[in-house]
């Protein structure tokens, strides 16, 4: 087994069985009584209203969607602000940086192609009116 791996397995194991320890001490420790106050959902200290099988209007869902499509998409900058250098290099790099005359724009080029695409599609859901909340 390469030796690299080695710590992320001791990791992995010392939350299992942290995971479970802590279940087994608290299901042996905690006794159970229950009443019926105890029994009632818990809603930020609010008297529950209503029933909890409400229907949601289908805007809901689609800002919702439209916030994870948006939020998912922007995560994509992380790599690529981490390998901008690299990008922006038509060699490879010397010493961490970029010889003198190779610099490229082909990193640059890259992530402004995506912003386009992603600018599009919020103008198209913007027109749409999918982000107006009635």
């Amino acid at each position: 087994m390469d030796r690299t791996y080695l710590p992320i397995l001791f990791l992995a194991g010392f939350v299992v069985v942290n995971a479970v320890g802590i279940l087994g001490l608290s299901h042996f420790t905690v006794r159970s009584r229950p009443t019926p106050e105890k029994q009632t959902p818990y809603e930020s200290g609010i008297t529950p209203l209503g029933d909890a099988r409400e229907r949601f209007s289908v805007k809901f869902y689609m800002v919702a969607m439209l916030f994870i499509v948006f939020d998912i998409e922007t995560v994509f900058m992380i790599p690529w602000g981490a390998y901008y250098r690299q990008l922006s290099c038509a060699v490879p790099l010397v010493a961490g940086a970029c010889p003198a005359g190779q610099l490229s724009f082909f990193g640059l080029a890259e992530m402004v192609v995506f912003m386009v695409i992603l600018l599009v599609g919020y103008v198209y859901v913007w027109k749409k009116g999918a982000l107006q909340w009635d």
